[in-house]
């Protein structure tokens, strides 16, 4: 990969993160609601309202505000929680490793899940394996995780008591949630994978494979599920960086400790640290990822490259 686009791609991280400083900003004080009044109580009098106000820097002008806030980050302060009083870096860095944890479990569960149905489905095409995978696929990714969530608890944890309902009390209690996750992006996956090896069937090396008289199992793991993997890859990618940020319905209905459920909790409080920290760490997680699914596309396929000079 030509170091030159490297650095680009890592230098879109400035305007990238600059843009959503901005949209966090002004989204977080165009919502409904006074962080001052929450933090003081409901029975507390306007002077101690203002008094928290001044504290928190909400009497400024919205640009001094901004500023503020953009120095403090510049130096590695993205300020500290108002409903906890913990500094947000220690509060997103614990939680980050928590939901890391969840969106790993249940991406390497979809990519089993997935990319198995979609061999089988490529390989058997127009039989019942075919159309019973890719309904299973369809309805994956049809399925709402919160609807499919609350159906897993009371399958698994209320009816037949083998799993916990939420929380994280051990290795049993990430299996719902990783589930959930899974399921939906293991049927995105399942399609991908079939569409791709169904294109390579029809190409003229994999023809010359058959007519070598090479053992099925062959062909299709070395000529057809191997051309096929850059676009699992960039798929894998994708959904890898939406679960790290989109797990917030899923943390929350199984309580699970990570970035999601935290900042849920946040807005409803109008946490404003916590939420504009979490959603820089998001966004950076984010376009890291496409960047290391890029990279992987010159490891995965040689022919494959990036800028010139």
């Amino acid at each position: 990969m030509n170091l030159r686009y490297l650095a680009g791609r890592v230098a879109l991280l400035v305007p990238i993160l600059f843009g959503v400083s901005v949209f966090v900003f002004l989204f977080l004080r165009l919502t409904p609601g006074d962080p001052a009044r929450i933090v003081a109580g409901p029975d507390a009098s306007s002077a101690q309202i203002e008094v928290i106000r001044h504290q928190l820097g909400l009497d400024e002008s919205w640009p001094q505000q901004y500023v503020i806030y953009m120095g403090r980050m510049l130096h590695g302060d993205l300020g500290v929680s108002t409903r906890v009083h913990l500094p947000v870096t220690e509060i997103i860095a614990t939680r980050f490793v928590n939901t890391l944890e969840l969106t790993v479990v249940a991406i390497v569960l979809a990519l089993l899940f997935g990319v198995t149905a979609g061999v089988l489905s490529a390989v058997k095409r127009n039989t019942a394996v075919d159309y019973g995978s890719m309904a299973l696929a369809l309805i994956g990714v049809s399925m709402p995780s919160f609807w499919l969530g609350l159906l897993l608890i009371g399958v698994f944890s209320v009816t037949l008591g083998v799993l916990p309902t939420g929380g994280d009390n051990g290795p049993a209690s990430i299996i719902l949630p990783a589930v959930t996750l899974a399921l939906g992006v293991a049927g995105i996956i399942a399609r991908i994978t079939r569409a791709s090896m169904l294109e390579v069937f029809q190409q003229d090396h994999v023809r010359t494979a058959w007519a070598k008289g090479l053992r099925a199992r062959v062909v299709v793991v070395r000529h057809v599920l191997r051309n096929s993997l850059s676009a699992i890859v960039t798929m894998t990618g994708l959904e890898f960086g939406f679960l790290l940020g989109g797990a917030v319905v899923v943390e929350t209905v199984f309580s699970w400790p990570g970035l999601g459920q935290i900042l849920v909790q946040s807005i409803s409080y109008r946490d404003y640290p916590v939420v504009q920290g979490v959603m820089l760490v998001l966004a950076t997680e984010f376009v890291v990822v496409n960047l290391i699914v890029d990279v992987l596309y010159a490891v995965i396929d040689p022919r494959v490259r990036y800028g010139h000079g």
